[in-house]
């Protein structure tokens, strides 16, 4: 996988992930640091970026297409719990903090460019960095409590309160995401999912 530095569309990366929004407000020497340790990888839609279980882990920054985080029972039935685009990011840090292995696979839902880069050193580099990795932290929690309020909408909510959310809170990936994986996410089908769009249109 190509660094940053080797990369044909490096200029456009390099504006890409002073987007995201942990790494925004990075100092140019912190750049620095940081900068030869990611690598460019793409990935095509339906790839595991990581897998269910995995202890090998990954700190990844969106620059292209979207992410899903699913978990999966031994019968192989799937529950999505969240969804990442471009500007956002996924890891597996608190899996690593807690010594576990991850509970859950980072999946390609359209085809994905990220940069990343292993979790002992991104671990490395927020210990260096005492801001960041109180502006990281703060979003890891941020992204537990968002699935875990996920969870609690799909027992409490009915399948137009569940749609009407996810057009609140994410409208910009309503278009985006494929029916299929949407309708997974809201616990419908996707005749019902259909069905309600047309009750729900984008204004």
């Amino acid at each position: 996988m190509p660094s940053i530095a080797t990369h044909a569309q490096r200029n456009t990366i390099r504006l890409q992930l002073k987007q995201n929004l942990i790494l925004r407000e990075m100092k140019t020497a912190v750049w620095t640091q940081l900068e030869p340790q990611l690598e460019i990888a793409e990935y095509r839609k339906g790839e595991a970026l990581m897998r269910q279980g995995a202890t090998g882990m990954e700190q990844f920054f969106i620059l292209e297409g979207i992410l899903k985080r699913v978990v999966s029972n031994p019968q192989g039935k799937e529950m999505i719990l969240r969804f990442a685009a471009e500007t956002d990011m996924d890891t597996s840090y608190a899996a690593w903090q807690l010594k576990t292995p991850t509970p859950y696979s980072i999946v390609a839902v359209t085809k994905v460019r990220v940069a990343k880069l292993s979790m002992p050193h991104w671990v490395e580099f927020l210990e260096l960095n005492p801001e960041i990795k109180l502006r990281f932290e703060h979003e890891v929690m941020r992204l537990m409590s968002e699935v875990m309020a996920h969870t609690i909408t799909l027992h409490l909510l009915d399948a137009p309160g569940r749609l009407s959310r996810f057009m609140r809170k994410h409208r910009d990936l309503l278009e985006r995401i494929p029916k299929k994986e949407l309708a997974s996410y809201l616990n419908l089908t996707p005749e019902t999912l259909s069905r309600l769009r047309l009750r729900f249109p984008l204004t």
